[in-house]
């Protein structure tokens, strides 16, 4: 009798990834990767100048003194690079190639003897020399201004929105607006004035609350509108004496929209109905 033989559990085989949680074996026959899709530069340059900036900063070469047979060898390696790969990429470092070149043969020509009082020839690497000095410095301070803290990157602006009146400041009556109002309205009173012989006794308080009367229907009032001049110089002393107690008090508030602006008087913010005048003169 023969004995049947099991045949071995194939091994589990490892799968390359998975694809919305589905376990992916083998690569689809569909795949499709570009041939420098996994290419790593190491070394990106800004153009020409930063390329030879860093030639001669990675060699440690006297920029005043440039060996230029050997920074036209290693420039040359890399623009080939480039070329072979990126040909729309190579055309301005090969305008380099080319600059660097003729610097190079002027440099192997035979100079002529200098005569005496004749100044040296000029140095063909001076505006190579001058060029990368130039880019070199921008390149310094593009770097400083990258370290400043930028909107975005480093920080971000935060917007809040705070409700708030603006109360316009408005100038300050002095004692000698007043006084000279003041005067105005005396001469005016003084044209009008008629003779009496009366004895009239005048309330301070009750001239108070009139003006507070007055400022409370209307909201506010010119200085000389609080005055009547035909009433009499008595009159207007007392109301004068009312108005300064109650800007005293400070249930009034004198103004002026400007210097030498016509003077207003209004109420004070808090309400005038919650104070009673502190005192009475007669």
């Amino acid at each position: 009798m023969t004995e049947a033989i099991a045949a071995p559990a194939s091994a589990p085989v490892e799968a390359r990834a998975r694809v919305y949680g589905e376990p992916l074996v083998a690569l689809p026959p569909d795949l499709y990767i570009p041939p420098d899709a996994l290419e790593v530069i190491l070394e990106a340059f800004e153009g020409p100048l930063d390329l030879l900036l860093y030639l001669i900063r990675k060699h440690n070469l006297d920029i005043l003194d440039i060996p230029m047979a050997e920074l036209c060898r290693q420039y040359m390696e890399y623009v080939d690079r480039i070329r072979a790969k990126q040909l729309e990429l190579a055309a301005e470092y090969l305008v380099m190639a080319a600059m660097l070149t003729e610097i190079k043969s002027r440099m192997l020509l035979p100079r002529p003897p200098r005569e005496e009082g004749e100044a040296p020839a000029e140095d063909p690497r001076a505006e190579l020399v001058r060029r990368l000095l130039e880019y070199e410095q921008i390149k310094y301070a593009a770097r400083q201004l990258d370290e400043l803290p930028q909107v975005g990157r480093d920080l971000h602006l935060v917007h809040v929105y705070l409700e708030k009146v603006a109360v316009a400041r408005l100038p300050q009556v002095s004692v000698a607006d007043l006084a000279a109002a003041w005067e105005a309205i005396v001469a005016r009173a003084r044209r009008n004035m008629h003779h009496h012989v009366t004895r009239e006794e005048l309330s301070v308080r009750e001239h108070m609350s009139r003006v507070l009367r007055v400022l409370s229907v209307e909201g506010y009032k010119a200085f000389s509108e609080l005055f009547d001049p035909a009433a009499g110089v008595p009159e207007l002393v007392v109301t004068f004496l009312a108005i300064l107690e109650l800007a005293k008090q400070r249930m009034i508030e004198i103004t002026q929209a400007e210097v030498y602006a016509p003077i207003y008087v209004k109420l004070a913010e808090a309400d005038p109905d919650e104070r009673e005048p502190e005192s009475e003169s007669e």
